[in-house]
């Protein structure tokens, strides 16, 4: 649905709302107060990596902005189309929330403010406040133009106020109380460089203000990068003339005590009304920046469909598309807040307000800047930004300086933070959304794997790395689940396993049906939760194309070093796999059969994995591969068992000997068990494996042996016995190497 908006400028529709929002609430009732506690030379240091983080985060916005058309939602709307909807769903909340919140924070900095010049009227703090709050919301309601509109008279008012207070400061500038000022002397235990930290920095904040009219500018990706760098180009400057001039022209405790009335006091020519109506003018447009950003940060949201019980927040008014039903929860939000708070210590209040909202902003800052970073490194030959001045070291740092910054902050908020956004993540990870938004993480993923692959390809491969690299010829899928599970439980979560189906035809004629067969098998795998890759080759007959598949199949360096066929049900069909072993065998690669008896009854205790062990090449493999299957949950509180079969006791120390080292160099906990026996093996093995789960036992083709005879001989073997794992090892999983 194509959605009609406003479409304003760049100074009316970006910087406009920013520099209201920077040169807002803090710059009059706290600036001064961090003056008084840091001490100038730590102001300034806050200002700096404040605007630097702020610097950094409209760099890594404007990478984004001028790569992609930009819609509504802002941050969000960059956010969620670079790392997808569950890290955009989950900084959109966070970031709607620091919007919403930051309204009742700069309407009580305006009724501060108003009290402070007026202290008559402190009992009615509330009733002005949730007052205040409706008249902003009936401006908001009537159009965001009109909200605009009102912005120039703010703008005015606040230019005005700040030539007044600075003159002032200007005529009283004494060099000695710039170097009294110049030190810290908090005033509480409490307070830090950390706690006055977070009370400065949402001045800084206002960049989202313009951000989140990305939906109603004329030309987003323009807009957005001129609107933003300008607004903290001057409001650095402002705030840097500020911090020198009052400090060098008030008392440090004027400065901690009174800082707005000092403001009004010291004003140029007794002008001090121009400051008082200024910080009413530049608390309101604040406020209003914030009305103006926080429904559409939530109607972006709804639109997405990603939390679909926000749903009715998606509808805009017909003629502007205004998210008339965001600001009404705005509007209760900043009622509940308001009755919440004002009744006790306003400005205490005022600075725990502060510091969520910081919290909420640092996170959102630095989702932008891994957003940036996400589109950067992933190299997507799509990521072409207009913005020249980026790259992605300054994301990356942008990023990292965001949470150390929330850490130093507060430990114990970040963390709560952090773990509340990686919650929604993980719940947004387990909704199937039905459109994708073509984010990065496809080509962020892509690169990491190249790059990975490419190192991978130049180490020389050695037996202690050895992992199990999976080709399970596994015709269809669904009627061979027992081997491929047994494949994913060997695999261990330590290797890959690829599931590949040959079939036989003219490949000109049935070349369509290869992808939709792949996504057939992919779909049943991934609803069965295996984590498996599928692969379907089409070839003149089953040989050709099982040879094909084991000669060529790889992902770069990673080629199958196992080869995994399911037990032959026929003579036929047994002579022709074990032709093909002898060909594996020779290229350097293992085979492993599982006989399938079905999977391991689930009402038993303990599983018992049994190896009977019969030489040092088998033996390796099997123990390992043992071992790796005992790990899965489904086989928590297994067991595994070695046997060994001697026909003379004379040799019964050194076999024990022999499987004690095996255990000791595969590291597992194991029972031994050596049976000195004269009687066949198949009456050995049928005996006392006849309770087991699952066997492993090794075997290796012999040229004095027909492949039929082989195969009558292993059935009658196998006959009576649970699922069995005929292990035939190339000697590349050696324990003892």
């Amino acid at each position: 649905m194509d959605q009609k908006g406003n479409q304003f400028s760049t100074f009316a529709g970006v910087f406009t709302p920013s520099i209201l929002t920077i040169l807002g609430v803090i710059m009059f009732l706290r600036a001064g107060y961090v003056v008084g506690q840091a001490g100038i030379v730590n102001t300034i240091l806050i200002l700096c990596a404040a605007e630097a983080i702020s610097l950094l985060t409209a760099i890594s916005m404007s990478a984004i902005a001028t790569n992609t058309p930009v819609a509504g939602g802002g941050a969000y709307f960059l956010i969620s189309r670079a790392l997808g909807p569950q890290f955009g769903g989950a900084i959109g909340l966070a970031l709607f929330l620091a919007q919403a919140l930051s309204v009742p924070f700069y309407i009580l900095g305006f009724t501060n403010s108003l009290l402070a010049s007026f202290p008559s009227l402190s009992e009615w703090f509330v009733p002005i406040s949730l007052g205040t709050a409706a008249i902003l919301f009936t401006v908001n309601i009537i159009s965001s133009g009109l909200a605009i509109r009102v912005q120039y008279i703010v703008m005015t008012l606040l230019a005005l106020a700040i030539v007044s207070f600075l003159g002032g400061a200007l005529l009283l500038f004494d060099p000695a109380l710039l170097q009294a000022n110049l030190g810290s002397s908090y005033t509480k235990p409490t307070i830090s460089y950390w706690t006055v930290f977070a009370i400065y920095f949402p001045a800084v904040t206002g960049i989202l203000a313009g951000i989140n009219m990305s939906g109603d500018l004329k030309d987003p990706a323009r807009s957005l990068v001129r609107g933003t760098m300008a607004a903290i180009g001057v409001g650095f400057v402002i705030y840097l003339l500020e911090i020198l001039l009052c400090g060098g022209s008030q008392q440090r405790g004027d400065l901690v005590a009174q800082p707005f009335e000092m403001l009004v006091k010291n004003a140029l020519w007794g002008t001090g009304f121009l400051v008082m109506g200024g910080v009413f003018a530049a608390t309101i447009s604040s406020a209003v920046g914030s009305f103006l950003g926080a429904p559409r940060v939530l109607q972006a949201l709804a639109r997405d469909r990603i939390f679909p019980i926000l749903g009715i927040f998606g509808r805009g008014s017909k003629e502007k598309d205004e998210p008339r039903f965001g600001l009404v929860l705005t509007l209760g939000l900043t009622f509940g807040v308001i009755l919440l708070l004002g009744g006790g210590d306003s400005m205490a209040a005022f600075d725990m307000i502060a510091a969520i909202v910081t919290m909420f902003f640092l996170c959102t800052y630095g989702m932008i800047n891994l957003a940036a970073f996400v589109e950067s490194f992933s190299a997507n030959p799509s990521f072409r930004p207009r913005f020249r001045f980026y790259h992605w070291t300054t994301s990356i740092l942008g990023f990292v300086a965001c949470f150390v910054v929330m850490l130093l902050i507060d430990a114990l908020a970040a963390i709560v933070a952090i773990l509340v956004i990686a919650g929604i993540y993980v719940y947004l990870s387990r909704r199937v959304f039905r459109s994708a938004f073509g984010d990065a993480r496809l080509g962020f993923q892509y690169a990491l794997v190249v790059r990975a692959l490419q190192k991978l390809r130049q180490m020389t491969p050695h037996a202690k790395n050895w992992r199990p690299t999976f080709l399970v010829l596994a015709g269809n899928t669904q009627t061979h689940m027992t081997l491929i599970k047994y494949a994913v439980w060997m695999e261990g979560g330590r290797g890959l396993v690829t599931a590949a189906q040959v079939i036989s035809g003219d490949l000109e004629t049935f070349a369509a049906r290869v992808e939709s067969l792949r996504t057939a098998m992919d779909t049943f795998l991934r609803n069965n939760r295996l984590a498996v890759f599928p692969e379907v080759v089409f070839a003149e007959n089953v040989d050709e194309g099982i040879r094909t598949l084991v000669q060529a199949h790889s992902i770069g360096p990673l080629k199958p070093n196992t080869v995994l066929f399911g037990w032959p049900r026929s003579t036929e069909r047994a002579e022709m796999m074990f032709r093909h072993i002898s060909s594996i065998a020779a290229m350097g690669k293992s085979v492993v059969v599982v006989a399938d008896k079905g999977l391991p009854t689930e009402h038993r205790r303990r599983h018992r994995i049994d190896i009977w062990w019969r030489g040092q090449q088998n033996g390796s493999l099997m123990a390992t591969l043992a071992y790796l299957l005992a790990q899965n949950w489904e086989w928590r509180n297994s067991y595994i068992r070695i046997l060994r079969v001697i026909g003379d006791a004379a040799g019964r120390e050194s076999s024990r000997q022999a499987i004690r080292k095996l255990v000791e160099a595969a590291r597992i906990r194991a029972v031994t068990r050596l049976i000195v026996s004269t009687e066949p093996f198949s009456d050995v093995f049928q005996s006392h494996s006849a309770k087991a789960d699952v066997i492993f036992l090794g075997f290796k083709p012999s040229k004095e042996e027909t492949p039929g005879h082989l195969y009558g001989r292993l059935s009658d073997l196998l006959a009576d016995m649970t699922t069995t794992i005929l292990i035939h090892s190339s000697g590349e999983a050696d324990l003892f190497a």
